[in-house]
């Protein structure tokens, strides 16, 4: 038989109501009469009801995250970190895998309401066709690293890339390299705008002019940065670097030049994203758009203290550094690692 605020009150003999505030950790309760209930609720294995005290009002201890999947290492640490963090807080971290599709992402956000989460943190999927619209909802949405028309989010927790990508042009550009290009995520996504924009700004300033021909832009993902990368290569006169705009696009990009043969940086000076550990182990290492998963798994749980969720938003930013290291050297150095 399952242990109840009733049962236990009628072991103890003390009022419902008191053994109600001190399991909700009411101050107002005698301390030895808190202990005594406690102790007593941990004998008979009690366990509080959520759903009962969302009912009531009460909020829920239930936190959603929406991730486009768990393969990429980024989110996958991201996870881990945020998992544990949550845990440390006392709160249940419920996870949603939307493979970046935009009907996933509202079927989970519609099972998170049933399981009545006071928060949800999600990587917004793109929705090129316009679908999302503003909506209020019972739960606060903190978008994490890219911001979507239509969310209702209260918060964010966005990366600024502009000063690392600037100096990845930077160093391209010192080395000598003159095509340059890049693979990012669709425009019509807050990161892909924010990374290309800083790109194309970063060209203009030393004097390049960015040619459309290099640049490639789409639905994130392993495929499409392998795809327009293997596109690059077979142009007539294909880029002499690369920078890329995304976890998954790094990945797929780097896969391809990798089968290709391609030498870094003779054949090709490659600027990946995020940092998973293989990057250091290929060759001298692949020079990369550079931010911790565990900082921002730090920061989103900062966005869930009390203190922080009584403002009315919150916008928060967290900067990369261009961490460089031999596959994007000049190309008559042995190789650098930083």
């Amino acid at each position: 038989m399952r242990a109840t605020i009733k049962s236990i009150a009628r072991d103890l003999g003390i009022s419902h109501m008191t053994v109600s505030r001190a399991l909700s950790g009411n101050p107002n309760v005698n301390p030895e009469t808190r202990d005594l209930i406690l102790a007593r609720a941990k004998e008979v294995g009690y366990v509080k009801n959520s759903a009962a005290n969302a009912m009531r009002g009460d909020p829920t201890a239930i936190v959603g995250l929406l991730l486009p999947n768990i393969i990429n290492e980024f989110y996958a640490r991201f996870a881990n970190a945020l998992a544990m963090l949550c845990a440390d807080l006392d709160l249940d971290l419920v996870i949603h895998l939307t493979n970046d599709d935009y009907e996933r992402e509202q079927k989970s956000l519609l099972r998170l309401r049933a399981l009545q989460a006071s928060t949800v943190i999600l990587v917004p999927a793109p929705d090129p066709s316009g679908r999302s619209k503003g909506q209020a909802s019972p739960m606060r949405i903190v978008e994490l690293i890219r911001s979507r028309e239509g969310t209702g989010a209260w918060g964010k927790l966005l990366i600024d890339d502009g000063p690392a990508i600037a100096a990845a042009v930077a160093h391209l550009v010192r080395t000598g390299r003159r095509r340059i290009a890049f693979i990012g995520a669709d425009p019509s996504m807050s990161s892909g705008r924010g990374r290309l924009a800083a790109f194309e700004s970063a060209l203009q300033s030393h004097g390049q002019t960015p040619d459309p021909g290099l640049v490639r832009t789409g639905a994130p993902g392993f495929m499409m940065g392998h795809d327009n990368m293997a596109a690059l290569l077979s142009l007539e006169a294909p880029p002499d670097a690369l920078i890329c705009g995304g976890f998954e696009i790094s990945n797929g990009a780097l896969d391809c030049c990798l089968r290709r043969g391609l030498r870094f940086p003779q054949d090709l000076a490659f600027v990946g994203y995020g940092d998973p550990i293989s990057y250091g182990w290929i060759d001298k290492g692949i020079s990369t758009i550079e931010i911790s998963p565990e900082e921002l798994a730090k920061q989103a749980c900062r966005m869930l203290a009390p203190q922080a969720m009584a403002a009315e938003d919150h916008v928060e930013h967290l900067p990369t550094t261009f961490h460089l290291r031999g596959s994007a050297a000049a190309a008559d150095s042995p190789g650098v690692t930083t």
